[in-house]
């Protein structure tokens, strides 16, 4: 049984933010303080990811752990537990999706859970995005190995006149 009427409801679900929500914030001070620059919300690329860094190819997701169900620490309401277990699927098949095609598209992608970014641990996770950013751009410039081709004599069956000596004169 819900607390709030439908009215109460709605006006507080309304203003969960999608976007500039504390854990974005938090990844997006850090990069911007180690020198890293991005774009935010970029709405051309599947799933609109939260951080886009150009330069070194990688977008960032920062997911809520409740409303992308993550694994961990996620977890289903006891009071319309169906309609919550339907919701939170269709998002995690969304985000899959987005991140398939990213892929397709060349980008690494990167997510980072809400969870992930609480005190006892943030540091660590914010070292290991900067590790796995600079990692990705250093891959760019891995000389790549040289195909290795090999020649085998081929008779060839082409028509053409025997080979003729001329003589001095």
């Amino acid at each position: 049984m819900d607390i709030w009427d439908k009215k109460k409801r709605s006006a507080v679900m309304a203003k969960i933010k999608g976007k500039d929500t504390k854990p974005e914030w938090i990844v997006r001070r850090y990069l911007f303080s180690r020198g890293y620059r991005y774009r935010k919300n970029v709405k051309g690329l599947p799933g609109t990811p939260d951080i886009v860094l150009r330069k070194y190819g990688i977008v960032i997701f920062i997911h809520g752990c409740f409303w992308h169900g993550h694994e961990v620490d996620g977890h289903i309401p006891h009071s319309n537990s169906g309609y919550w277990q339907k919701k939170i699927g269709r998002n995690k098949q969304r985000d899959e999706r987005d991140k398939a095609e990213l892929k397709k598209m060349g980008w690494r992608v990167m997510t980072v859970w809400e969870c992930q970014l609480k005190s006892a641990v943030r540091q660590q996770t914010l070292l290991e995005i900067e590790y796995h950013i600079n990692h990705a751009y250093l891959e760019k410039f891995k000389p790549k190995k040289a195909k290795q081709y090999v020649i085998e004599k081929v008779v060839s069956n082409i028509a053409a006149e025997e080979a003729v000596e001329y003589k001095k004169r």
